[in-house]
């Protein structure tokens, strides 16, 4: 496996780690079921061969580059197909050689070229498509998630020679920037009408879809993902508008969940409040003082002098404390228990 499979590998495994996936174990094995025939394959070695000789005769290559270009096609390369679609661009295009070299190890500290060549009409399509799928797919595996959407996110499948890769790497900047809708259209594409998925895309893709599924505008979930989405852009030396904006949007949302649980509380005070001091149902009729028609005897009853006054039995003091705690989170009941401790060794002490 040469440096940049080692890369993208590595890229893949990150992405699972760090994402922060939520994995559905029920509905993974049903995602990726195909319910038609799949729209888009990827392209054979020898289709992306023949295109990538005719992009080079029209360049108008001498011998020297044609035959170099004739050894990357050749049977038992290791490299896979953009990256040898990458290097024969590189033959004959000094700003593609550039670009390759730049694709084929870790991002350089400080800002990056802008490459605006990349979108210029000027560059034959075949060319300006795949080497926008290259780099775009370096930007999302090197964490710079919105070059690569700037690259990826006009491409359509029939654009470029692998539509899977494609399809694959738009879903993780759509998901690794908290876009739903678009990510969710991304893998449903790649599941449903992509043919030839490589194991590792699929796989992938099933579990980003089920984390997708369960995200919630406003939740702890997305608001700790803008919170890491901020740590990211702070750590690339992004302070822009972009970053107060999320940030913004972080407070605001904090905010609001916090009234929530306020005013949730407040309502749990008031129907205890409620429920502990009844109200009469019905006053007494007139303005006057009341009779007490009994005789006002009561039956005394011995508490004693002892220590232990109040405690009940063991059995029925354990069935108590369940009832006063089962409302509350486990730590409560600590709390009640040690009450209870207190109380039993200030009377023992009297």
């Amino acid at each position: 496996m040469n440096g940049s499979n080692r890369r993208c590998a590595a890229s893949i495994v990150l992405l699972v780690v760090c994402g922060a996936v939520a994995v559905r174990a029920a509905g993974v094995a049903e995602i990726g079921a195909l319910n038609s025939e799949p729209k888009f394959r990827p392209a054979s070695v020898e289709e992306v061969r023949q295109k990538a000789m005719e992009w080079l005769s029209a360049r108008q290559g001498d011998d020297a580059t044609r035959q170099a270009a004739q050894q990357l096609w050749q049977d038992g390369q290791q490299t896979g197909l953009l990256d040898r679609l990458a290097s024969t661009f590189a033959l004959a295009d000094e700003r593609a050689a550039s670009l390759a070299a730049l694709a084929a190890k870790p991002r350089p500290i400080g800002p990056l070229a802008p490459q605006e060549w990349l979108k210029s009409e000027d560059l034959p399509a075949f060319e300006r498509n795949n080497l926008r799928l290259i780099y775009g797919r370096w930007l999302a595996q090197e964490r710079l998630y919105d070059e690569a959407l700037a690259q990826l996110g006009e491409l359509v499948p029939g654009d470029v020679v692998d539509p899977a890769t494609l399809l694959f790497y738009q879903a993780v900047v759509y998901h690794r920037l908290l876009d739903k809708e678009h990510g969710l259209k991304a893998i449903q594409t790649l599941l449903d009408n992509v043919s030839g998925i490589p194991h590792r895309y699929r796989s992938i893709a099933a579990l980003m879809k089920s984390d997708l599924d369960a995200l919630k505008d406003e939740s702890l979930d997305h608001i700790s993902r803008q919170m890491e989405d901020v740590r990211r852009r702070l750590a690339l030396g992004r302070a822009g508008k972009k970053v107060r904006q999320v940030e913004d949007d972080v407070i605001a949302a904090l905010d609001k969940l916090i009234k929530e649980m306020e005013d949730r509380s407040k309502q749990s005070q008031n129907s205890a409040g409620a429920g502990a001091m009844p109200q009469p149902q019905q006053a007494m009729p007139d303005s006057r003082i009341a009779r007490m028609q009994g005789a006002g005897d009561v039956d005394r009853r011995r508490i004693g002098n002892t220590s232990g006054w109040g405690e009940l039995p063991p059995k029925q003091r354990e069935e108590a404390l369940q009832q006063i705690g089962k409302d509350f989170p486990p730590h409560y009941r600590d709390a009640i228990e040690q009450y209870f401790r207190k109380l039993a060794a200030e009377t023992e002490q009297r």
